[in-house]
């Protein structure tokens, strides 16, 4: 609650915002566009159910226990709901901040309090370790290890499905640091987050990006003091952590006077609505609030950037049937829906088909796809019948964890179609 007297219920730090709690009609309009409400079927698994939940916990009637946490947890935060709800409640922040609530007052297995601390505090806040663990992950795939751990069925069941979902990861990751020039006359200079995932398992998608940016004019740099934006951090309610990683953020993209930057770009859909949103996760913090604040304002999705900038038409034509798939926190969570298209449609010779609910949520949702899997690869299935009917050649998206969804979606409906990036089909489309 904003005022001084809290409702009974509230743990000290970050509450869902009560204000906005009771801003909730119950209309039951985001029913039907709930991903888990859809597949459970049960009420405390809506958007409007677990709001009743919060409010219960605000104003003392329930407790934070076991049930509380599972209900926060099973949500896929893919904001469908925002979309959704008349009086556009914010709830991906509310449930967020929910998660952290249960953090703080549930107690965790040593076992558990470790794996947090390690995967959270210990690896994706730091680059050296982070690009060790994906180089080890390279290294089991080429050495023939990989082959034989599926053949002998070493892989731990519980294991296997989030095993298959990693994609060959590439030998060189993004390098921090560096500072690609513009092609032709400069119009502007732009700072590229590199991305945990995008750095490491999808780094060519980095480079195709820096291609495609300098191209069109504009010198990229890539800070080398960045590290993962804090995404899944926030998501699975480690939110002092996920704060720190903010802070270490904004001091990186600092920048200089003597070399103004035109934007702070993004590739990866998550990536750019936690970073958008570090305003808000920071505004308890003194000090830090009218930073964050300034360095949120500054963050696009290169897509928006691109279409509000302008770009070179490509220069040959390419023929190919392609589909878009809306990644939740780019349509949902930023109201980036048109960019994507408009890019698309600058392609010479493309053929685009939309599909039916393209916005409707893939159930990748950061590590929702290993923490849930049954519940994912239903929601995924829906998603897959959908992308079948429009008999693609080539399934766009603009995130990393939709991409190793929709990668896995593919090869589990049998379809012959390629998972590209949004940047990725734009950078053939200027080397065809």
């Amino acid at each position: 609650m904003e005022s001084a007297q809290k409702p009974l219920g509230y743990t000290p730090d970050d509450p869902p915002s009560f204000a906005e709690i009771l801003r909730c009609t119950h209309c039951g309009l985001c029913l039907n566009q709930c991903p888990t409400y859809r597949v459970l079927g049960w009420e405390m698994d809506s958007p409007r159910g677990r709001i009743y939940l919060m409010r219960g916990v605000a104003e003392g009637r329930f407790e934070i226990d076991a049930t509380f946490a599972l209900h926060m947890d099973v949500c896929l935060a893919c904001r469908a709901c925002q979309t959704a709800c008349p009086a556009s409640i914010d709830f991906g922040k509310m449930v967020e901040a929910a998660r952290g609530q249960a953090h703080q007052a549930l107690p965790q297995s040593r076992r558990e309090r470790l794996l947090r601390r390690w995967v959270f505090g210990g690896i994706f806040p730091r680059n050296d370790r982070l690009r060790l663990v994906a180089r080890l992950i390279a290294l089991y795939q080429r050495s023939g290890m990989q082959a034989l751990a599926r053949r002998l069925r070493l892989i731990p069941r519980g294991l296997r499905d989030s095993e298959r979902l990693l994609p060959r990861l590439p030998w060189r990751f993004t390098q921090l640091g560096q500072t690609t020039p513009a092609q032709g006359v400069m119009r502007g200079r732009v700072a590229l987050l590199a991305g945990c995932v995008m750095g490491t398992v999808y780094a060519p998608v980095n480079e195709a990006t820096i291609r495609v940016l300098t191209r069109n004019g504009f010198e990229v740099v890539v800070p080398p003091a960045q590290i993962c934006c804090g995404a899944l951090a926030t998501h699975a309610g480690e939110r002092a952590i996920a704060k720190e990683m903010a802070k270490r953020n904004i001091e990186a993209f600092a920048g200089s006077p003597a070399q103004p930057r035109d934007a702070i770009l993004v590739n990866a859909a998550g990536c750019g609505l936690a970073m958008k949103e570090y305003g808000d996760l920071l505004k308890n913090d003194a000090g830090w609030q009218e930073r964050a604040a300034a360095f949120a304002a500054q963050v696009q999705d290169v897509s928006e950037f691109l279409v509000a900038r302008g770009i070179e038409p490509p220069p040959r034509a390419m023929p190919r049937r392609v589909t878009y798939q809306d990644p939740c926190h780019l349509a949902h969570g930023q109201g980036v829906r048109a960019q994507p298209r408009q890019l698309l449609a600058a392609i010479p010779g493309l053929q685009f088909v939309e599909m039916r609910d393209p916005d409707r949520c893939c159930g990748s949702a950061g590590i929702y796809n290993i923490t849930h899997p049954d519940i994912a690869a239903q929601v995924l299935d829906a998603k897959m019948e959908t992308i079948a009917a429009t008999q693609p050649e080539i399934i766009v998206t603009a995130n990393a964890g939709c991409m190793l969804q929709l990668q896995a979606g593919v090869q589990r409906a049998g379809l012959k179609a390629e998972v590209l990036h949004l940047v990725e089909l734009l950078d053939r489309a200027y080397q065809a």
